[in-house]
């Protein structure tokens, strides 16, 4: 059935109207909820009721409307307080340590959930929390001592680069006084050859009178 009804809003049907809209600002509910609702029980349109809020109504209940926005609030933050507080704290153990499992127990846990924890448990879980503690400090031990010898090759290798380095600048001064003494003696053999030439003497020849050349005896006149 459609609703047509156009009469004046009377003050009974204002007053329906605030405390149905404030109702539902409190509850966390939209005003359009607050209209179809209003307009149901007073068989009015949804946007009639919406037109006489914002236009008459709402102006007159500011303080209202603020007092049931923090209401709102309120009941919010008091839920979801009672919420947290219905939560069980959940404590997890690291199960590492051997327990004996039977045929009879595999089966069960299979279909039963794990039990309730025990003093057994904890006590269980601090044991092998204080393992892990020592194990974690043996391991911080060794990593000490490697990082130290490897300290100690890193000033090995440096101390070996340097006498390699000395090595090869050795080794560099020998070759180039090698190459000077080879040509301090390669000189010497030059000037040594150049000497036996200048005194070897050419052979002297002369005509006979017969107009033969005849080789003259070194040391005649």
């Amino acid at each position: 059935m459609t609703k047509v009804r156009q009469d004046a809003w009377s003050h009974e049907d204002d007053l329906l109207l605030a405390e149905t809209v404030l109702r539902h600002i409190r509850e966390g509910s939209t005003q359009l909820n607050a209209f179809e609702e209003v307009g149901d029980k007073l068989n009015r349109t949804s946007a009639a009721c919406g037109f006489r809020w914002n236009a008459e109504i709402r102006k007159k209940y500011i303080n209202a409307i603020d007092l049931a926005k923090r209401q709102r609030k309120e009941k919010k933050r008091a839920i979801e307080k009672a919420k947290k507080a219905n939560r069980a704290p959940v404590i997890a153990f690291q199960q590492n340590y051997e327990t004996p499992v039977t045929e009879d127990t595999s089966r069960e846990s299979e279909y039963t959930t794990p039990s309730a924890i025990t003093l057994e448990t904890v006590i269980q879980f601090l044991n092998q929390l204080k393992k892990d503690y020592y194990a974690s400090n043996q391991s911080k031990v060794s990593l000490d001592q490697a990082q130290k010898e490897n300290a100690l090759l890193k000033e090995q290798i440096n101390k070996l680069e340097k006498e390699l380095t000395e090595t090869k600048q050795e080794l560099s001064t020998i070759q180039e006084d090698y190459k000077v003494f080879v040509q301090i003696m390669d000189r010497a053999r030059k000037m040594t050859v150049l000497e036996d030439q200048g005194s070897f003497k050419a052979p002297a020849f002369r005509m006979d009178k017969n107009g033969n050349l005849e080789q003259i005896a070194q040391g005649s006149n």
